[in-house]
């Protein structure tokens, strides 16, 4: 039995691949569920007429919480088992991200003047994605080690 050798070599790095790829969908899955909770919560306070920093806030605290039960239960449920420091580091590096959200979302509403309902919720989501960004990567590589 003959075995084409270009064939092995092409189909080895896929399995990496697919993985990350995997791993990025069910981050977005979870993510996700936290955006609803993020934008829910926002507009809940908001609409309540409370101010937009401390909804912005509060909003991102919740949905944290709930994204820690998300990633450690379905995104990262073949990774480390949960401990101290796992949880430690994931809502210190939740609060960074929290931290740039909330920066990113003073700057539109405040500093660009973006501050209607629609544009609040634009620029709600604008933050969510570029701090989601750092979160996927800090997760992944710190918090929700692999097994050595």
């Amino acid at each position: 039995m003959t075995v084409n050798a270009s064939e092995e070599r092409v189909a080895a790095p896929a399995l990496p691949v697919r993985r990350v790829v995997l791993e990025a969908v069910n981050f977005a899955l979870v993510g996700g569920s936290g955006v609803v909770v993020n934008f829910l919560v926002f507009n809940l306070l908001h609409g309540l007429h409370r101010d937009a920093m401390a909804a912005t806030v509060l909003a991102s605290l919740v949905a944290m919480g709930t994204n820690y039960l998300g990633f450690r239960y379905f995104t990262y449920r073949d990774r480390a088992a949960r401990t101290r420091r796992q949880i430690a580091l994931f809502f210190v590096f939740s609060a960074i991200g929290v931290a740039m959200e909330s920066g990113l979302f003073y700057a539109g509403y405040h500093g660009l003047g973006l501050d209607g309902p629609l544009e609040a919720n634009a620029v709600k989501a604008l933050s969510i994605v570029l701090a989601s960004a750092f979160r996927f990567l800090v997760y992944r590589t710190w918090v929700f080690q692999r097994d050595a």
